[in-house]
């Protein structure tokens, strides 16, 4: 399998497949729709599984029920109708349309509730994992572009970034690892790149192994975004001639790719985020810069 530019591994892939569709799926319910559908409320939801679904808060008043395959088909078909119609209206993802699969599924999504959405169970991506799982992760994402970048970049950059390549063009083992460990890590930091790296450690990694300024087509400067009131909110850094690195979420779906250092900005922009930049030291002195 080949997603965003990527060779995706046999092992990865049946992951993915498990996280995508999962036997046990959360649906997003109220009160009364709970009460219909039944199903189990206590059961854990493990990060690749709310990074696959977007279940970063729920809409007061609503709470989350799990069912398999078997209880959704038990459940009568306007229930099922009502219940896919809240997912939409939750903003709990992955409730395609019927239209947009039938050519590949025929009229298996068809019959499973209206005829308009429906949901996608293990036996449903059996036999369509590649054309289902590379759809969804390229969905809306730039590919990594690492193999075009010179081999004069990436000699270059073999003492500041010593990371760098080892990293470009990677998908994460699981969710979690995000922009700011992908940054540290291509600098050297041993392990960054798989974790949580939170907005505390990274902001000290600035502060003692950055100094201010930097150029965009030169290697080693990290960009960095924040939001109005100053927290760190996205990083990336710089390998040379226009180009740059950056992990864009801590999801499972998402690699730690190389794009122009335009396409990357263009990728971070948000609302209220403002740019700077920080150039990466060699000798470790940038601990007494003034931030």
């Amino acid at each position: 399998m080949r997603a965003l530019g990527i060779e995706v591994s046999d092992a990865l892939a049946r992951r993915w497949a498990d996280w995508f569709a999962p036997t046990l799926q959360p649906f997003l319910v109220d009160a009364e729709l709970a009460a219909a559908v039944g199903g189990v409320e206590d059961h854990p939801l493990v990060d690749e599984v709310r990074d696959t679904f977007c279940l970063y808060g729920a809409p007061d008043g609503v709470r989350c029920v799990w069912l398999d395959e078997q209880a959704f088909a038990e459940l009568p078909r306007g229930r099922r109708a009502s219940l896919l119609r809240a997912q939409r209206t939750y903003g709990r993802e992955l409730v395609p349309s019927v239209r947009r699969w039938e050519p590949l599924l025929g009229g298996r999504a068809r019959e499973q509730v209206d005829g308009h959405r429906f949901v996608w169970w293990p036996s449903l991506l059996a036999g369509v994992e590649e054309e289902v799982l590379v759809d969804h992760v390229e969905d809306g994402r730039w590919a990594s572009r690492h193999e075009e970048v010179p081999e004069r970049v990436w000699s270059a950059i073999e003492d500041l970034l010593p990371g760098a390549r080892r990293l470009a063009g990677t998908f994460p083992g699981a969710s979690g690892p995000n922009c700011f460990g992908a940054v540290m890590a291509a600098a050297g930091t041993p392990g960054a790149e798989q974790v949580w790296m939170q907005r505390e450690p990274f902001e000290q990694w600035l502060a003692t192994s950055t100094r201010p300024g930097g150029g965009d087509d030169d290697s080693g400067t990290v960009l960095v975004w924040r939001s109005p009131d100053g927290l760190v909110q996205h990083a990336a850094v710089t390998l040379g001639e226009g180009w740059a690195l950056h992990k864009p979420s801590q999801g499972w779906m998402s690699p730690t790719k190389v794009l122009t250092v335009a396409e990357c900005k263009a990728s971070a922009r948000a609302a209220g985020r403002r740019l700077s930049r920080r150039t990466l030291t060699r000798d470790g002195d940038a601990g007494r810069q003034t931030p």
